[in-house]
């Protein structure tokens, strides 16, 4: 495997981390008007993100491979209760 296709690989497996994150990130922000953040928009970004590969990289440890439904529901419980937990007051 050559350089280009293991980058090709590596972001096919963080890409539904990448999508999730960054639509928990965004709606907030469009629809709370005035309401502030508990940390910075690059923080609660990097947050989301690391949470998300976290969890994909664990369900691939404990599945043996990538693509289970039961990561991806994992996925969205994960990243969607931190997005709710740092949004709250």
């Amino acid at each position: 495997m050559n350089f280009l296709a293991f980058l090709a690989h590596l972001s096919g497996f963080i890409a539904p981390a990448l999508v999730v994150g960054f639509i928990l990130w965004v709606v907030p922000q469009w629809s709370n008007k005035g309401r502030v953040a508990r940390w910075s928009h690059a923080i609660d970004l990097t947050a989301l993100l690391a949470a998300g590969v976290g969890v994909l990289l664990a369900g691939l440890m404990v599945f043996g491979r990538d693509g289970k439904m039961v990561t991806y529901a994992a996925l969205v419980l994960v990243q969607g209760t931190l997005a709710w937990w740092m949004r709250r007051r």
